[in-house]
């Protein structure tokens, strides 16, 4: 597509308003999509967790990646620097899930270990809950069993509502 032709937001930046399906896949303008989740939202950390775990649970992993994204990137420059690596993880979770609910097996399995990775830090091995409650161990142990089945299988999708993880032990 032409340069000057692409979709732009106010401030001019490139912006898909192309509609998306519940996997966040981009279909052709003027097909229905689902509802996008806006971009840039200011939300506290509970906020931010508990709209991710009502998407993961409707099957919406790539809208809760965009929850978490906007989490991780709202972290810079203020006082919650030292946990911006914690959310940047759990956005990769959610992205590694819609990998796998899409098909994409390898894809999917490459996130959840980078995701895992780098929340782990955040438990330090205590058993007791990271911040805000994220359960990250049961967080890690998910993403590695679900990278573990996908590894070297077909790219056959999976579940995104079955496979939904629990961000927090609440």
């Amino acid at each position: 597509m032409d340069r000057a032709r692409r979709d732009r937001d106010a401030e001019g930046r490139a912006r898909s308003a192309r509609p998306r399906d519940g996997l966040g896949r981009p279909l052709p303008y003027g097909t229905p999509g689902v509802e996008r989740q806006p971009e840039g939202v200011e939300r506290s950390p509970e906020e931010s967790l508990r709209e991710a775990q009502r998407l993961l649970d409707a099957g919406r992993p790539f809208h809760a990646h965009e929850v978490l994204e906007d989490a991780w990137k709202a972290c810079a420059g203020t006082g919650r620097e030292p946990e911006r690596e914690l959310w940047r993880g759990l956005a990769q979770l959610a992205v590694g899930l819609t990998h796998a609910a899409r098909g994409n097996a390898a894809g999917g399995e490459r996130l959840l270990l980078r995701g895992a990775d780098r929340i782990g830090p955040y438990g330090a091995g205590s058993g007791a809950p990271g911040p805000y409650g994220v359960d990250v161990g049961g967080l890690a142990a998910w993403a590695r069993e679900l990278a573990g089945r996908l590894r070297g299988g077909a790219d056959a999708a999976v579940d995104p509502v079955a496979e939904a993880p629990r961000l927090t032990g609440r």
